[in-house]
């Protein structure tokens, strides 16, 4: 285990509430890069391939974001983030999202309970309030009961009545989603998609990781993982990534993408202009200059070039597209307008 930090840690992504300095970290570029082969590693025991998915994950998670994994059933999702609970020493809970479930049901609720004689209401916490929160299929349950997240994944609290709690850090919301043309599906809020820091589609495994997956799933062997890094690693590790530098022409690169993604802009890519309702959020710029930070440090360098910045384009853009209805008459995705962006932005 990497040694405790020294002082306050970074609680994460986009709070304004944070105060702008930000803690020295306790470990080096290099027990940064080993820390994170070893949970890799661990992950790639009991997760057949899916290389890019565990990568992007790991990303988000050390730059302090939460990550939409999208992609229909059975293929590992919830399996990844059971894993990674486990390979991470953190607190883990799940939440099951259904059309019944209710907000109270994620954040907790005040109870009438009664001690001495005397009776009072005391908050009972709900299981938001853990390290790694699995929302298992969040686009079954309602926009209502989706939107109960939004304050923990901006804020990291929860308020119930007048009293706001604060969630123990670090604090990951890690979701699954099906395709939203599957049934008994509703769509996220465009206000709840921009606070996940990448959406991360699923792929279907090829023929040969499919015959590995049914060796290790309809056999007898049972793997046992051993944590990999606790939370005071993940902090530091969050600390280490935020110290990154980066030239100003990258992050001005960054913002021209992020700027070029609206098509009322006079840079914007003819296919912005014809597809695009509504590009991209400041949490996209964040998200892209975070994210290339990670990249550069799993890399073993400790600066930012701009392949990092292209690499994480794709999974930090592609839910914060808004496309319009001729984009799906015309089956144009928001890979494509990524795609799109990269060429045009120099």
């Amino acid at each position: 285990m990497l040694p405790n930090s020294p002082g306050h840690l970074h609680r994460g992504f986009m709070n304004k509430n944070e105060p702008a300095d930000q803690a020295i970290s306790a470990i080096s570029p290099d027990q940064f890069r080993a820390t994170a082969a070893a949970i890799e590693k661990s992950i790639a025991q009991v997760i057949v391939g899916q290389q890019e998915v565990v990568r992007h994950v790991l990303i988000s998670i050390l730059a302090g974001g939460h990550v939409l994994l999208e992609g229909v059933p059975g293929l590992g999702k919830t399996m990844l983030i059971r894993t990674l609970g486990n390979v991470l020493d953190l607190k883990f809970s799940r939440i099951q999202f259904t059309p019944d479930l209710m907000p109270a049901d994620i954040t907790g609720t005040e109870m009438l309970a009664e001690e001495n004689g005397r009776r009072d209401f005391r908050f009972k916490t709900g299981p938001v309030f853990a390290n790694l929160v699995l929302a298992d299929e969040i686009n079954r349950a309602t926009p209502k009961t989706q939107s109960a997240l939004l304050e923990a994944m901006q804020e990291h609290s929860v308020t119930v009545g007048e009293r706001t709690y604060k969630l123990e850090e670090p604090f990951f919301v890690l979701a699954t989603q099906n395709p939203l043309e599957m049934e008994g599906t509703y769509p996220l809020p465009e206000a709840q998609l921009d606070r996940f820091f990448f959406k991360v589609n699923v792929p279907f495994p090829s023929t040969d990781e499919l015959v590995e997956i049914l060796d290790r799933t309809t056999g007898s062997n049972n793997t046992l993982l051993a944590p990999a890094a606790s939370s005071a690693d993940i902090l530091q590790m969050r600390a280490l990534a935020r110290q990154v530098p980066i030239a100003s022409h990258l992050s001005q690169y960054a913002a021209h993408l992020v700027v070029a993604s609206h098509p009322n802009t006079p840079d914007a890519p003819a296919q912005v202009k014809r597809y695009v309702r509504y590009g991209a959020s400041p949490r996209g710029a964040q998200a892209l200059i975070l994210g290339a930070k990670v990249t550069a440090l799993l890399k073993g360098r400790y600066n930012v070039a701009q392949e990092d910045i292209r690499q994480v384009a794709p999974a930090a853009l592609r839910h914060r597209l808004l496309l319009n209805f001729e984009a799906l008459a015309d089956g144009i995705t928001s890979d494509s307008i990524t795609d799109d962006l990269l060429q045009h932005v120099v």
